[in-house]
């Protein structure tokens, strides 16, 4: 019995070994991605799914980067084994960048035929009409957003009457959509992607993450349990947590939420609880490295500066 036991022991070590190495094989290659080293990252993908084959996750982003590294087969082969493990977004796979060197390929209307008869499927007992209101929703939260970003951007985050009048609409939309969001979320609780699809179950976190702290605060403990049953994703969740904890003077767990220094106008992550873990809890959730996530801000990530500067900005933080 020992013997046995001991040897169970073993198993089990190796086990948690390959799942680490898993891990740490899917996080060089997203950083390859990151940096156009593409065949380098399918290479890491295929050593991960070697190790892992049975993971449900991360093969549709290899094959973006299979295709990226115009190796058509192996990202023909992990685009099937995506959809048959879950990938279901139709919409974002038609409209992918990544993939525009399969269109050509007679295979792509096979993998887009497939999908399509998932979807009909699986949205045979959608709420279609909800469906429609959502995905409204979800498109004027988008679009303004992205207008003023983009003018935040133009005019180096300094104000002006662009900035002011994007800001007064965004404002005014958020509140209608908000209205909107809050009968649904009374009514009928948080709608699963099974009802919806998952760009209007999106919708629904998106008009909270945007709304002020006693709304957001009000219907945390619905997300939370929505997310335990799967009707809302953890990395959204994650994101909500991170927003809440800032605007009551905590520190945020995931590092999602970024500042503007007002004299230098650089972004930077806002305060951020255990730096040196972070990364740990963001996969947890499904979250790419923070290394990736703040290069779109221009932020290089480097843990031992951030901590020696963390003081600083927590005191800039303060005065906001």
């Amino acid at each position: 019995m020992k013997t046995i036991l001991f040897a169970l022991f073993l198993g089990l070590i190796n086990l948690n070994l390959n799942a680490q190495t898993y891990e740490q094989l899917v996080k060089k290659a997203d950083s390859c991605y990151s940096e156009k080293k593409y065949s380098k990252s399918k290479e890491y993908y295929k050593k991960a799914f070697k190790i892992n084959p049975e993971s449900r996750k991360n093969y549709y982003n290899a094959a973006c980067t299979a295709s990226l590294a115009n190796d058509k087969k192996t990202s023909f082969k992990w685009l099937n084994i995506a959809i048959t493990n879950g990938f279901d977004n139709l919409n974002h796979i038609k409209s992918d960048t990544d993939l525009q060197n399969l269109h050509t390929d007679k295979r792509w209307q096979e993998i887009i035929d497939k999908l399509q008869l998932k979807m009909d499927i699986i949205e045979a007992n959608y709420d279609k009409q909800l469906q429609k209101e959502l995905i409204a929703i979800f498109n004027e939260d988008q679009i303004i957003r992205g207008q003023f970003i983009d003018a935040q951007k133009k005019y180096n985050y300094q104000r002006n009457n662009v900035i002011d009048s994007l800001g007064q609409i965004m404002t005014n939309k958020d509140s209608i959509n908000l209205i909107q969001i809050t009968k649904i979320l009374d009514e009928k609780g948080w709608i699963g992607k099974d009802k919806v699809g998952q760009q209007a179950n999106n919708t629904i976190f998106l008009v909270i993450q945007h709304s002020d702290l006693k709304v957001q605060k009000k219907y945390l403990p619905m997300m939370r349990e929505a997310v335990r049953k799967g009707n809302a994703d953890a990395g959204s969740l994650a994101l909500l947590e991170d927003r809440i904890a800032l605007r009551e003077g905590r520190k945020q767990i995931y590092g999602s939420q970024i500042g503007t220094n007002p004299i230098t106008k650089l972004q930077y992550v806002l305060p951020l609880e255990d730096p040196d873990n972070v990364d740990k809890r963001r996969t947890d959730v499904g979250l790419n490295l923070l290394a990736d996530y703040v290069k779109y801000w221009n932020i290089v990530w480097d843990v031992e500066k951030y901590k020696k500067e963390l003081p600083e900005i927590e005191k800039v933080n303060q005065k906001k």
